[in-house]
This record gives C-alpha cells, structure tokens and sequence, in this order.
C-alpha cells in the first residue's frame, strides 16, 4: 500500500502486479440425466468414481441404461461425472411411530431402498425426552439424535440428517420406547438371585421362540451395580439361543437408572416377564426393537417431457442449471425412447448452447442397420447443431449382473474416450482414431466396411467401427453440423469444443476488468495476459502455425473500442486463433520410376 514519507530514509512499497492468469477451464466433466432406482431426485450429485454412484444412486440396474453409461465412462477414462436422477411417481418410505399419533419418518430419498431403514425410540438419561435411532435392516446405525423431545425433534433431526425427515404431529402423544425398558433401578435388587424370567421373541409374522433364563443363582457372584446387571442380562440372553438372532444379537442399555432390552433382530419383539414378587420389572413397555420404513417406490422410466422437465421448477434437464462446471451432456434413454426424441434434444442442444457444453447423442437402438440409420438420419434435420454429435451404432458389452451380451447407447463410453483424450493430448485432439479404443466392449450392433462408412460420414454420422487387433473404435469426429452440404466452419468435433474451451476460460478469466478505467493502460494488460494465456496453449500445441503469430492473435485498442464504446461502459477485445482440424482423410499417392542407366 503507498506510504506517507515523514522522516529521512529509504521507504518499501509493494506494487500490485499488472499480470492476472487465465487459467483454463474444465473440458470432460459429464452430466448424465435419466432413471435410476436410488438417490436424490431432480438434484446434480457430482461422482468421481463408479463406487460413488454404487453408493449414492445403488449401482447397475437393468431397467437404469444410465447406470451402465455412468460405468462405461469411468471404465474409458472418465474422471468426473455429474447424476441428475429422473423417477417420475417415485415415493418416499415412510414410518408412522404410534400409528402417527406421535409423529412420522420418512426416508430422504424417494424408492424401495428406503424401505432398508429403521427407527428406534429410545429412553434417555434426562426426563421427558428421548433419543431417535436411524439405522439400516443390518443394525448398522446411520444416525442417533440424543436429549430431543416432540418440541424439539422435528428442528433437530430436519436440520442435520443425511436420510430422513422427521414430522411431528399436531397433538402429538408421547412415543413408546423400543424394546423392552424396566421400572427405574436404585441400586442393584436383592431378590433376584434364583429368579426366573420368561424371555420371548416374535418376529413379524412369525413364531414366537420362548426361553427361560436365570439371571443368577444365589451361589454366584452378585452384580455390584446397574452396568454390571446389564451386562449379566445381555450375556445371558445371548446364550439362551444362539441360532436365533433375536437373542444372539439382543443388547442391554442402561439408560439413566433403567434397563432397555433390545432385540438383535430389527423386525422382532423381545419381551421379558420376570418372577412378580421380583423387584426387577422388566415386563414394561413392550414394543417391537424397531419401527421400518415401507411403502417406497422406484418409480418409472422418464419420458420425453420429464426429461425435457421445467426450467421452474429446476426438473428435468433444467436441474443442471445451478451446476457451475458443465462440458458434456449425455442422455443414454433418448435411444430407447418410446416416441420421437427430436424435442428432448432440441431442448438439450439449447442447454449446451447457453452452458458452452457439448452434447453427445445415441442413435436410436431402432436403427438397426445402415439402410435404417441413413434413413432415419432425416428425422435429425432439424437439430443439426455444433453443439453436438451423434454416433451410430450401439456397442455389445457383456452385462455384469447377467453375464449375458447386451447391447447398450454408446455415449457414456464415448464421454469416457472424449476425457481421457482431452488429459492425454488436449482439447484440440479428435476423440477418434486408433487409439480411441472402447474398453470392456466385445462388439458392435452393426458392423461397417469402409465404403459403408463412406456413405453415412459425409452425412455427419459418426461411426463406431472394429479393426482387427485394434478392435472397437470411435472412427468419427463430426458435429451434427458436419454434413458436407452445411459447409459449416464448425465441421469438427475438436475445433468447436476448443472455441468452448477458450470461450469459457476468457469469460472467467476476464471478470477482473469489469469496473476497470477503460484506456490504454487497461487495455495493454488484457493484451499480455490474454496472449499469455494463448502462448502457453499455442506452446502445446493447440493451434496451427509455426509461429505465435500465425496461430493466434489478441487485439484490444482505439480500433476495436471508439470512443463511443468508452461512452456506453464497452470494452471490446477480438480474439483470434488457428484451429487444428484432424486429418480425416489420408491420401498417399505411389509413384512408379524406372530404372535409371549408368553413364
């Protein structure tokens, strides 16, 4: 900061530098939108792995052809993956604790699988309150929410829960507590050596299995306390029968000066009756160890008016709009769409046009050879775009849960080749070729020879063909407005998503000079680091030309900005770059010579 000389000598001042780096944007990160049977619905979850989509959206399902996109990808170089869930009619698990008299929970995330959840009602060490157990069909517990009352229960549990929601009812009675809980306990009684008690576990809809147990006898070592006392029930119950987890898995809380027995199977009622002229109760409050969830639902398949969605309410295709990093777009149902798909891609081009994203687009699985394909290419006329490419045909991968071959939409494995492209050789390099290899495929839908290619590449379709030893391969690079007749400038798949690249990179890496006096010593540093920015891609190797100057060029001044631009707050900085475009066609041209005749 600048300082104020008040006495002789040598005075320090740091200088804001004039150089702000543009650092280059993301180029690969996918967004899949379609069906699955778990996760959050109409909500972007960012995934950096296929065990995270295990997890969050439950991994395969036949009737998800996202859920294989989304493992193709990762399994062809893909690195990060945005899921937006689409189950029109899925419906939340739910559970009611005293038939809803005192309150209900229900599962976060719509579907079946939150029918794996249970809820146990608790004792707690202070009066009128009690703790809320959140745990799965295994016992493992999810969450616990301590000291919380029916006041208090819905704000605590609502704000801080990862799996369910909580609603209190309007004149809510007091829930009853999970499993068996005693009378309060002082001290550790004295009659009960030689006491017997009757211990009975009922599963849901099952036999009851009744056990006697002797706590102690009067010639064993006494219990000196409560903790002791539980711990002698729990051993004690777990012997009684250990083939029946009901009693192998019970457990034994002391909570406050009272004993809570728990079944250790969530969908069974343990009871314990002990000897009435016993001071030990334990026949109070007898309730199920848990209360499931149930009556979840999956839901069905979107079609084309869910997956197209509202920009309103954020459903659909519009629930990407909040996700700040978006590069592809892929929609692997639209192969497989009852009824005509042109709309939803109408609607996903328009979304890759405002977002500068690129959509990658399946055939129809009914194009089931080439007479099919360039027919059916017609209907695609009207969203001839630059903004995105489309592939022919589907791809044979042996199915994991079947072990059977099955055909699937490419396009998550195409996303996975265009990401380890752009990380081995950059943006600018064809997601084609030799080494776009798709892995884990066997084979394709519709095998091509050169000249049948020959007919469908000048139309804009790209081909997925096998090679001997190569095996499958992604064998074009043209956007949809790469027919020959369109004559477009953005023929090529890597020339328009490097215009992506550099758009978004400048739009981000500009912001500083909003609000900036527009003149000459402005203008001068968007000159260095703009061009900074391009010499270094130009260094490696993303343009043509032998030379900075023949491969790019930035230009800001008094030509591009008048004075009336000044005026009206405008600064206009003109960008240029040389493009490399792929080399599709390679002519080698042999010539014959004769012998030459020594002289």
């Amino acid at each position: 900061m600048p300082v104020t000389p008040t006495y002789p000598g040598v005075y320090i001042e740091e200088l804001s530098s004039s150089v702000r780096t543009i650092t280059g944007v993301s180029t690969s990160v996918t967004a899949f939108v379609g069906y699955t049977t778990m996760g959050p619905v109409s909500t972007p979850v960012t995934l950096t792995s296929f065990a995270d989509f295990q997890r969050r959206f439950g991994g395969l399902s036949q009737v998800s052809p996202l859920s294989y996109s989304v493992q193709q990808f990762f399994l062809n170089g893909g690195s990060i993956a945005v899921v937006v869930r689409l189950s029109p009619g899925a419906k939340s698990a739910t559970a009611k604790v005293e038939d809803g008299d005192s309150f209900t929970v229900t599962a976060l995330e719509p579907g079946e699988a939150g029918e794996s959840l249970r809820v146990a009602v608790d004792p707690s060490a202070t009066a009128n309150q009690f703790d809320l157990r959140v745990f799965d069909l295994g016992g493992r517990v999810r969450e616990t929410y301590r000291g919380v009352s029916l006041g208090t229960l819905a704000n605590t549990v609502n704000a801080a829960s990862a799996a369910v929601r909580v609603a209190v009812a309007d004149n809510p009675t007091d829930p009853t507590f999970s499993g068996t809980v005693s009378d309060a306990i002082n001290g550790v009684p004295a009659d009960v050596a030689d006491k017997t008690f009757e211990a009975t576990v009922t599963p849901t809809g099952g036999a009851a299995n009744r056990k006697v147990i002797t706590l102690y006898a009067s010639g064993e070592t006494k219990p000196q306390s409560i903790a002791e006392l539980a711990v002698l029930l729990e051993r004690k119950l777990r012997s009684a029968d250990p083939g029946d987890r009901g009693f192998s898995a019970a457990t034994v809380t002391v909570v406050g000066n009272r004993l809570q027995t728990v079944s250790g199977n969530p969908d069974a009622t343990l009871t314990m009756i002990g000897d009435a002229a016993s001071t030990l109760k334990l026949q109070l409050n007898s309730a199920t160890a848990s209360i499931p969830l149930a009556d979840g639902a999956d839901g069905t398949p979107p079609q084309a008016a869910d997956l197209i969605g509202s920009a309103v309410d954020k459903t659909g295709l519009y629930a990407l709009a909040d996700v700040p990093d978006l590069n592809l777009l892929v929609i692997p149902e639209l192969a497989t769409l009852s009824g005509d798909p042109v709309p939803v891609i109408a609607q996903a081009i328009r979304l890759c046009e405002d977002r500068r994203a690129f959509f990658i687009v399946d055939a129809p699985a009914a194009w089931t050879d080439l007479d099919k394909a360039r027919s059916g290419l017609a209907g695609f006329d009207s969203v001839r775009s630059d903004h995105a490419a489309l592939y022919f045909p589907q791809i044979t991968q042996t199915d994991p849960l079947t072990n059977q071959l099955r055909s699937f939409p490419p396009s998550g494995a195409i996303a996975g080749i265009y990401a380890s492209t752009d990380t081995a050789r950059g943006v600018w390099k064809a997601p084609a070729g030799t080494e776009a290899v798709l892995s884990g495929t066997r084979a394709l839908t519709v095998p091509m020879t050169d000249p049948e290619n020959g007919l469908i590449n000048p139309l804009g379709l790209n081909a997925l063909r096998s090679f001997p030893v190569i095996g499958p391969v992604v064998w074009g690079a043209r956007t949809l407005a790469g027919a020959d007749q369109l004559t477009s400038q953005w023929k090529y798949i890597p020339v328009r998503r490097l215009a992506l690249f550099l758009e978004e990179s400048l739009y981000r890496g500009t912001k500083w000079v909003v609000f900036e006096p527009n003149d000459e010593p402005l203008w001068g540093q968007i000159r260095l680091n703009v061009g900074a920015f391009l010499h270094t891609l130009f260094l490696q190797g993303a343009f043509q030309g032998t030379s900075a100057r023949e491969a790019y060029f930035v230009k800001v001044d008094k030509t591009t900005t008048t004075q009336d631009d000044i005026n009206r707050g405008v600064v206009n900085i003109v960008v240029g770059f040389a493009p490399l475009k792929p080399a599709e066609f390679v002519v080698i041209q042999i010539e014959q010579i004769t012998g030459q005749i020594d002289v």
